[in-house]
């Protein structure tokens, strides 16, 4: 920790096995001249190794203690640190083809993965590590468990996959859970085309707002029963029963 106390705050527990340093930049497979940008370096046990890798990187860190130590470990013409919130930042400041990498805080992953997909458009591709459960969710199918809101809002933009598991005594100081690492691609091209975005996360929220009703209760200050059944989906399923498609088909009907 090189006398840095963890704060709770910022749900900061710091990478610290190499085997799983290593085995994360592999995953990366960063290259020299690449746009990548590490979200929350904390002591840095990533960034020496994609900056060693990829030349240069763009940091955004919250801490301003620990912000100060990576500006006196590492050079300017090496890491562009951004001292403040990822939750606050433009993303799309950085410019195109961005690589996203980071150890996401717990209690900021949601809305952090929401704000990033909202910069879609700029990004390559996302490497993140989060809590064990979250990944569960981002990577789920319909009628289980782990699906919901998060699921299907953020497989409408990305292909999403689970690389690997990280365990907790891999961090300083360890959490109390395991941690996975996600890689999520966006679908440029191949996303379903959704008319009304603010709209198509409306009728999701909703959907998911108390699972166990019907979409008959759950959407009715939305539609109608007849609009759904316009668009081929039964009244009396649950929410978590739709695919990501149905969502978007379901929606795009109603902004019509």
């Amino acid at each position: 920790m090189y006398g840095h106390q963890a704060r709770k705050r910022f749900g900061q527990h710091f990478l610290a096995d190499p085997h799983y340093v290593e085995r994360i930049v592999a995953a990366i497979a960063p290259k020299l001249g690449e746009n990548i940008v590490e979200i929350g370096p904390g002591l840095g046990a990533l960034t020496g190794s994609l900056i060693e890798r990829a030349g240069h990187i763009t940091a955004v860190e919250i801490d301003r203690d620990l912000a100060a130590r990576l500006r006196d470990q590492f050079a300017t013409s090496r890491l562009t640190l951004h001292e403040g919130d990822a939750l606050d930042f433009d993303f799309s400041s950085l410019g195109p083809e961005l690589r996203v990498v980071g150890n996401l805080p717990y209690n900021i992953s949601s809305p952090l993965l929401f704000r990033l997909a909202h910069h879609e458009g700029e990004l390559r591709d996302v490497h993140v590590m989060l809590q064990r459960e979250v990944v569960a969710r981002m990577t789920a199918a319909p009628a289980t468990e782990d699906y919901g809101r998060l699921t299907v809002m953020l497989q409408a933009r990305f292909a999403i996959a689970r690389l690997f598991v990280v365990p907790p005594g891999a961090f300083r100081p360890p959490p109390k859970v395991d941690s996975a690492i996600a890689r999520l691609i966006p679908l440029h091209r191949a996303k379903p085309a959704i008319t009304n975005e603010a709209l198509f996360a409306r009728v999701v929220a909703a959907a998911f707002a108390q699972r166990r009703k019907t979409l008959r209760n759950a959407l009715a200050n939305i539609c109608s029963e007849s609009a759904l059944r316009d668009v081929e989906i039964d009244p009396a399923v649950r929410g978590e029963t739709l695919s990501v498609g149905q969502f978007v088909r379901l929606a795009n009907a109603l902004a019509r």
